[in-house]
């Protein structure tokens, strides 16, 4: 679905639901059953009238042609983004043009088109420039003595971590099976007293590990040595290099922005994904640049109940500009001004081999000691079983990656089988010390990109 008027496809559409949930419910309403009055323009903008449980029908209007990605409006009194109305109507939308004719916009969706329309071309055009003075007006002087303070809370909150970890070793591993997260829960609180979310995070992460089956006291050991590794990183700050003493920065869990120089490419969406805690949800994308030939992970939050913005579809590229963040690895980034609406495109990642993916990622280790993983794209592999759990062979060596033990569970497992069928394809994903991740597949020839997450 572009300006051009090229339809996403069903598992492209897909790819936006929020959850499980929705996905379902949008699917039962992508037939012509409950719609009434639609239409679309633009190659990219689709409305209609959905039967509800209300006594008026909801209006419904879905644009991806303004260049700023999916945008959706909805009467329905839904939290997430998009509503199942939405995903029905788009997916209405990809099964072909008869069901869904050219015409013009109805009054009531042509205001909030408008002002999409308006907000695009002001993001094309970039930020406008104030009056002269307006940037840079906050105290310079206060904003250093406010991080001055806040260091000196977290180098405070750093040594209290020190002397706890050496407690707990001195007093045996075997020791901290009996207390059970209590005592993770107050040191991590003291973390966040301290104004260190990143170590807060780690230390509540401890909690889990002791009685998590056999070999836990090695695995708290690595994670113990990690922390320390992470406090004395922060305590000697100023001796690091520039890159790693941002990376410790940003582990411990101060904020940082994207301060590179922005890269304007032809960006892929070749994964995404969430994870949740009782406190935070995170939306995960993955850009692989054409040109640049590496991948930038996007992160977005959503906080107390709070639904995301709009995930962008995988299989999809922008024309777009994308900026690190000052890291090791710079492999995060920040999307920047869009020149167009995301479009179907034949880019692939560069895949490697199963060896070359485990070498990288020890590279990167060596540079960033608590990365978890990098991203990468194998070329020509097989999943194969291997006893209870599988792997990813190279078709041309006797190499192969694991799969993380959680892989098993989830049916993207299923996807990339059947997607290969015994033949090599392409799958990108992410490689760390637990394994391989799939997050994405290509067959060997011609096809849309699979998502397996």
């Amino acid at each position: 679905m572009t300006q051009q008027g090229v339809r996403w496809t069903v598992e492209q559409v897909l790819t936006l639901a929020p959850d499980a949930a929705s996905r379902e419910a949008g699917s039962r309403l992508g037939a012509a059953g409950p719609w009434s009055g639609v239409g679309s323009s633009d190659g990219g903008t689709v409305w209609g009238l959905c039967e509800g449980s209300g006594s008026e029908p909801y209006r419904t209007v879905v644009t991806v042609a303004d260049g700023t990605g999916p945008a959706f409006r909805c009467d329905c009194s839904s939290r997430k983004l998009p509503c199942k109305h939405a995903l029905g109507l788009l997916l209405l939308w990809a099964g072909g043009a008869g069901a869904v004719p050219e015409a013009e916009a109805p009054a009531w969706a042509r205001p909030w088109l408008v002002e999409r329309r308006a907000g695009a071309e002001r993001e094309r055009k970039g930020p406008a420039a104030g009056p002269p003075g307006a940037a840079g007006t906050g105290d310079p002087e206060a904003a250093r003595r406010r991080a001055e303070q806040r260091a000196g809370r977290i180098t405070a909150g750093v040594t209290d971590l020190e002397q706890r970890l050496t407690d707990l070793l001195r007093g045996g591993l075997a020791g901290a099976e009996q207390p059970g997260y209590a005592l993770w829960e107050e040191t991590a609180a003291r973390m966040v007293d301290a104004q260190a979310p990143g170590l807060a995070s780690r230390v509540r992460e401890l909690g889990a590990v002791p009685s998590s089956g056999p070999g836990w006291p090695v695995r708290l050991l690595e994670e113990c040595a990690l922390l320390h590794l992470l406090g004395r990183g922060w305590l000697h700050r100023e001796r690091l290099p520039d890159a790693l003493a941002a990376t410790v920065r940003s582990r411990v869990g101060l904020p940082t922005s994207a301060d590179g120089s922005p890269v304007r490419d032809r960006w892929l969406v070749v994964a995404r994904y969430d994870t949740a805690d009782a406190r935070l949800t995170t939306h995960r994308t993955w850009l692989y640049g054409a040109e640049e030939e590496r991948a930038v992970l996007l992160l977005s939050y959503g906080a107390g109940g709070r639904p995301l913005e709009p995930a962008l579809p995988v299989g999809l590229a922008l024309d777009a500009e994308v900026s690190a963040y000052p890291d090791t690895g710079r492999r995060r980034g920040a999307l920047g001004r869009r020149f167009g609406p995301p479009a179907p495109t034949r880019i692939r990642p560069r895949g490697v081999t199963a060896s070359r993916a485990a070498a990288d990622y020890g590279e990167a280790l060596r540079e960033d000691p608590w990365l978890e993983s990098v991203p990468v794209a194998l070329e020509r592999v097989v999943p194969v079983p291997d006893g209870d759990a599988w792997q990813l062979a190279d078709a041309d060596s006797d190499t192969a990656l694991p799969l993380t033990p959680a892989t098993g569970n989830r049916p993207g497992l299923w996807r990339l089988v059947a997607l290969s069928g015994g033949a090599p394809v392409t799958v990108f994903g992410e490689c760390g010390h637990r394994g391989f991740t799939p997050l994405t597949a290509w067959p060997t020839g011609p096809g849309p990109a699979v998502p397996l997450c």
